[in-house]
């Protein structure tokens, strides 16, 4: 228990890549990628459909494994195992599936199982943070895509996580909700490490720092 609780205290996060490479049978999807990142930074990662960059973010997060090569995560030094991990990443996905049979509220109060939410906030609060607050006891299978994803962004945006992966965040919204998610994406970005894999929307990268094309590691 005292090592969960030093783990959910993480604030710096920094994440080292030596020579990753990920193949589906014998194809590679990319090879050599050989990057650093530091705690507090945010990186674009860039490609077209189909390219490989959720794959890459997949391996960030630890979800998935490489095919060759080492990550590492590291607290002021220190190596945290892949299988601790999950208490420090959230992730907004468009492979991520949501509680149809739930409410908004009990969607929220079965991830409060899991991880908290910044500021110790309520699920009525959390509500009104993603403009949802008036359909807070609406099953989800009632949803629009676009509430649907401001569910997801919301939930991993407003997690207590030191890793934040986003892939495609303005999948689905509209000019209004565009501009939400980037004030609360802004708001909600100190002491924390965040990607976002994109086509190259300015919309999604507005606050990233660094680039990483996936097509630069492509095998020759």
């Amino acid at each position: 228990m005292r090592f969960y609780s030093l783990l959910s205290k993480i604030i710096q996060l920094d994440i080292h890549l030596e020579n990753i490479g990920k193949r589906y049978n014998l194809e590679w999807i990319f090879r050599n990628v050989n990057l650093s990142f530091d705690s507090n930074s945010c990186s674009s990662i860039l490609g077209s459909n189909g390219s490989g960059k959720s794959t890459l973010l997949q391996i960030i997060s630890g979800y998935l494994s490489q095919s060759e090569g080492q990550i590492c995560w590291k607290n002021n030094g220190v190596s945290i195992p892949t299988a601790s991990l999950y208490h420090q990443v959230s992730v907004a996905t468009p492979y991520l599936n949501l509680y149809d049979d739930f409410t908004l509220v009990e969607n929220v109060n079965f991830f409060l199982q899991f991880k908290k939410l910044r500021g110790g906030i309520s699920a009525q609060e959390f509500a009104e943070r993603i403009e949802l607050d008036k359909h807070i006891d609406k099953q989800i299978r009632f949803y629009s895509s676009g509430m649907r994803q401001r569910l997801k962004l919301g939930l991993a945006i407003l997690a207590e996580s030191s890793l934040l992966l986003l892939d495609e965040p303005t999948s689905h919204l509209d000019a209004n909700a565009i501009n939400w998610f980037q004030q609360l994406l802004a708001d909600n970005a100190k002491d924390r490490s965040i990607f976002v894999a994109s086509n190259s929307h300015e919309d999604e990268t507005f606050l990233c720092q660094n680039q990483i094309v996936v097509e630069d590691f492509k095998k020759k």
